[in-house]
This record gives structure tokens, sequence and C-alpha cells, in this order.
């Protein structure tokens, strides 16, 4: 279990720094291809970085409404309210608010960019199909994104992403439409036109999977982590294979909330585009940990 947590740290890591080279070798084209010099570059990353502070302070909220998520008193759900109050203590974080979201599907998710602005969100049918064991699986798989900073990984990688397609854009603008005059004689000319075609197709698709990549890689983590704090992988596991033998698609499911769930929202999907690693893996690898 320990040897998946330090893997999985590993190859997000090998991962961001791949992410991170992709957006300066786009700097350097522009640069290269343009009379813009680096303006290009920072114009993006100002824009990204605007689009970042956005999501950071704003995401949890819009990613809750766009769900149809309802906040719940302890009162309301004493029983959920018990499981991740223990799992907190556990854990040694903060209690997160909880929400219900109004769904037959087995699947849950967590958002908040740090563990004292954290929010868990689980549908009914998680709560109606689960036993004791395999909730609280899933609940302390949440819990491990909230305290590995998932959601703030996620949001930076979400604005390098926009770097990249911004970047990518101002290749090709600025060949088509001519950079500053001591580069105008480059207009025209086949092979910077094909060379910012192919950066303009391929970088937002590079980065694309790039970050689901990162994305898979955190469920790996989480999913380690979780069994850590249960101390029971099987939980876990079992929770995993019942959402896969139902595949029961959400009804309010967003391409722009989808990594955040447990389980992809929207059903089965092929695994390079994919933000989940395939269920069958994950379980594999729960059952496979020991302590």
């Amino acid at each position: 279990m320990y040897n998946e947590i330090t893997s999985n740290k590993r190859r997000t890591a090998i991962l961001m720094a791949l992410f991170t080279a992709v957006v300066i070798f786009l700097g350097y084209a522009i640069g290269q291809m343009s009379g813009y010099g680096y303006d290009g570059l920072i114009i993006a990353v100002i824009f990204s970085f605007g689009m970042t502070l956005l999501s950071y302070f704003s995401g949890s909220r819009i990613a809750l409404l766009s769900s149809g998520a309802k906040n719940i008193t302890k009162e309301a759900n004493p029983y959920l309210h018990r499981i991740v109050e223990n799992l907190s203590i556990t854990a040694g974080q903060p209690m997160p608010k909880l929400y219900i979201i109004n769904d037959t599907a087995i699947n849950a998710f967590a958002c908040g960019r740090s563990p004292n602005h954290a929010s868990v969100a689980v549908t009914n049918g998680a709560l109606e199909k689960l036993t004791n064991e395999e909730l609280e699986g899933v609940l302390a798989h949440e819990l491990s994104h909230i305290k590995n900073y998932d959601v703030r990984l996620m949001t930076i990688v979400s604005a390098l992403l926009g770097t990249i397609i911004i970047l990518g854009d101002l290749v090709w603008r600025m060949h088509f439409f001519g950079g500053r005059s001591r580069d105008r004689e480059n207009n025209g000319n086949p092979i910077m036109l094909v060379v910012g075609l192919i950066l303009l197709i391929l970088s937002p698709i590079i980065g694309q999977l790039i970050q689901l990549a990162i994305s898979r890689r955190r469920e790996f983590l989480a999913d380690a982590s979780g069994a850590l704090l249960t101390r029971f992988p099987e939980g876990l596991a079992r929770a995993l294979e019942k959402i896969g033998q139902e595949n029961i698609p959400m009804r309010r499911a967003t391409a722009a909330t989808a990594h955040l769930f447990i389980a992809n929202p929207f059903g089965k999907i092929h695994k390079l585009f994919a933000t989940h690693p395939p269920i069958q893996e994950r379980i594999s690898i729960l059952r496979k940990m020991s302590l």
C-alpha cells in the first residue's frame, strides 16, 4: 500500500513536469515564429492565472450547483455525518461540509481548495445501496482527495491546459496574420505554416491526454490513501464492484466536473480519454494491498 502511494506521487510529478515542458516549448515557438517575442506567452499566462483564480475560489460552488447537491445537517442524516466525522478525526483533518445528490447512481465527489474549505457530496444511490464498510471506503477515498490537495492540483493542471490551448492558437494566428515587421518575410512560408498547424492541432490533444493521465494517477493515489485510512481495502473494492456492475450514468453529470467523482459519471468510456482508471484495475490493486 505504501509502495502504491509513493509510485503514484512520483508518476504525477513526472506528468506535471511533462505538462510544464509542453507549455515552455509553445512559449519558445511563439518567440521564434513571430515578432512578438514572449509577449504572447505573458498574455496567455496572465489570462490562465485569472481563470485559475476564478476556479480556485468558485470551483467548488459551481461543482455543487451543477450536480444538484443539497447541503445537509447532522440532524438530517446522522448516519452519514457520523461516518465522515469518524474518518476525519482518524485522518486528522477538519470535518467537511456534507451534501446529498438526488440520483440513483452510486457515486460521490469531494471539492474544495483546502481541508479547511472542503465539501463532500454523496448520491442517494450510494447511501441506499452500499453497506457500512463500502460507504466508509468511498468516503475515505474522497477525504483522501481533500487531504492530498487533489482539487488544487487539478485546478493548476486545468490552467496549464488552458495555457497550452491559448498558446497553440497564438502560434497559428501570429503566423496567419503576420508578426511584427521583422518577421513579415515568414508570411506564406509553407514550412512555418505546417509547424504552426501541427502545434495548433497536437498541443491541446497532448495537453488533454496528460491532464487525463494525472487525473487517473490521483484516483489510484486516493484509493491507496483511503484504504490506508480505513485499514480495510476490501470495503472500497466492493463499492467499486457495485458501481461497475450497475454502470448507471448520472443525470446531471458534466464534463467539467467528471474528474471529481469517485467513478466516471458517464458510464464506460475509452481508457485513453477517461478521467478515471478502469474499475476492474482499481479493484485488482486494492485487493492486492496488504497492511
